[in-house]
């Protein structure tokens, strides 16, 4: 046993009140348990001589004799009796349930499982963002009878005192959950709980994208005691009609006629919220690119607003009548690929070269 003064190694003064008493047992322990240092001896020392200080100060008549006869007066108190390792036991379980989350009552209560629903929503709703109503299958205690556990007394946890500390499990009778479900209940059939369909407000933020989660608390899985986990929605973007994303840009594709594409003009191309023109240079080859900028997105995590970008296909005639087609040999007889095509010219510049060195 310790023979240093009590006060000293809770470092209060001779007149501190119980509560003051905790306060410097609960920071000192904290810092001294063997949790805590492991392996370390002078620590688990010190954490025992805190122990030993707080259960007789804590204790008033204890105390009282302690500081009258000092050690001698408390010794034989403090030896192994049944008493002072109850005490002790009940100064662990109110003490480190703060410290280290236990609970002297009901600890066994668990929180339930999260859930997962994946939500499919349109790419408009997606960007703009929208509150939606869905429903997803719930489990829910039943409000029939339910009876105190006789095996716990309620709390939920089984208490056993070995030696100097007091450990405790979840009641197996109540499994955690310190009542008794009536097993002839007509409700839920005696199970406890009973599956039903919940109604839920989900607001989209805007600029979500594909596979980002929603997480809504409280709303998963009800677990002992009534502590729920929560839910989680994973959004799926359905494909658009014209549009593709990537990130904050959108992509789109616009057939062009090939005179249009030859002579230049103009064309009316669709934003998300209206229409936008984009004007086109004579002689604009299939696949060339036009952005608009800021028509995109805002993203989600903030920065600035993307870009739709339109690449333009330029489209060849079909189904020519006899008159189409003899224009079009009448504008082929005129055309220089040297001059009009260049492309052309080019491409047939490097085969010719190539057949040249075979």
């Amino acid at each position: 046993m310790s023979k240093k003064d009590y006060y000293d190694v809770l470092g209060v003064g001779r007149s501190a009140t119980k509560d003051e008493l905790k306060k410097a047992y609960r920071k000192l322990a904290m810092k001294y348990h063997p949790d805590r240092n492991p392996d370390d001896s002078k620590a688990a020392e010190k954490f025992k001589e805190l122990s030993e200080a707080y259960e007789i100060l804590s204790d008033d008549q204890k105390r009282q004799t302690y500081d009258n006869f000092g050690h001698d007066g408390v010794n034989s108190s403090f030896n192994t009796s049944q008493g002072a390792a109850d005490a002790f036991s009940d100064i662990f379980g109110d003490i480190f349930s703060d410290i280290f989350g236990g609970s002297s009552e009901r600890r066994a209560s668990s929180r339930g499982a999260d859930l997962s629903y994946n939500l499919e929503v349109s790419l408009e709703e997606a960007v703009f963002g929208k509150s939606l109503n869905i429903e997803i299958p719930s489990k829910e205690r039943c409000n029939g009878i339910w009876n105190r556990c006789s095996y716990c007394g309620g709390t939920g946890v089984i208490r056993q005192q070995q030696g100097f500390f007091s450990m405790q499990q979840t009641c197996p009778h109540c499994r955690g959950e310190g009542e008794i479900h009536d097993p002839n209940c007509s409700i839920c059939n005696g199970v406890g709980y009973i599956n039903k369909n919940k109604k839920l407000s989900v607001k989209i933020p805007a600029g979500v994208d594909d596979g980002d989660r929603i997480r809504l608390s409280g709303e998963g899985e009800i677990g002992r005691g009534g502590n729920r986990g929560d839910l989680y929605i994973s959004i799926n973007v359905k494909r658009h009609s014209i549009f593709e994303r990537d990130g904050k840009h959108l992509y789109c594709e616009v057939p062009l006629d090939f005179v249009d594409a030859a002579l230049g003009g103009s064309i009316e191309v669709p934003t998300l919220v209206s229409k936008a023109k984009i004007k086109i240079p004579s002689g604009t080859q299939s696949h060339k690119i036009f952005r608009l900028n800021g028509k995109g997105i805002k993203p989600l995590r903030g920065g600035s607003v993307g870009d739709i970008l339109v690449r333009v296909i330029v489209e060849v005639p079909v189904n020519l009548n006899s008159e189409q087609k003899n224009l079009l040999n009448k504008f082929k007889e005129n055309m220089s690929h040297e001059n009009n095509s260049p492309l052309m010219s080019s491409w047939l510049n490097s085969a010719k070269a190539f057949f040249k060195n075979l």
